[in-house]
């Protein structure tokens, strides 16, 4: 098999994976009041060692902006997020986790460990360390723009 062939089929089977990620993690968390994607910009915010504002988390993500901006909304309305003001930038607001939100977010953890867990069983350390460094690479390579080295 070419290396060509290898990555296309890598591809594939991340949208695939991609697709069953959204949905178990749906799953896991709906009676939270979470969906995966609410997850995803919460755990942004409590994971980040700094506040960050919309642009921010959606950089950090791979999202959209308006769509992280839609999320924010919907999670402030929701009691999960506030708003507060930004030193650095007048307009873009920082998002911060309420109490709520730390704890939904907690909940969401704990969860996902136990999860995590039992998807892992069968799988070596090693082999798992070795799938997420290749992905990671993967990503960076479009992240920096050095994919595009083929022909358009």
């Amino acid at each position: 098999m070419a290396v060509q062939d290898a990555i296309t089929e890598l591809v594939l089977e991340t949208f695939r994976l991609n697709g069953r990620l959204l949905t178990s993690g749906d799953a896991l968390v709906a009676d939270l009041g979470l969906t995966s994607a609410r997850w995803q910009v919460l755990g942004a915010v409590a994971l980040s060692s700094v506040p960050l504002s919309v642009a921010q988390i959606a950089r950090n993500m791979g999202l959209t902006r308006q769509a992280v901006q839609r999320l924010a909304n919907e999670m402030q309305a929701d009691g999960l997020v506030r708003f507060a003001p930004n030193p650095h930038h007048q307009r873009a607001k920082l998002v911060l986790l309420t109490a709520a939100g730390k704890t939904a977010f907690a909940a969401a953890m704990k969860r996902q460990a136990a999860w995590a867990v039992a998807l892992g069983k069968g799988f070596g350390v090693r082999d798992i360390a070795a799938a997420a460094a290749t992905l990671r690479t993967i990503r960076q390579r479009l992240e920096n723009g050095t994919d595009n080295e083929g022909e358009k």
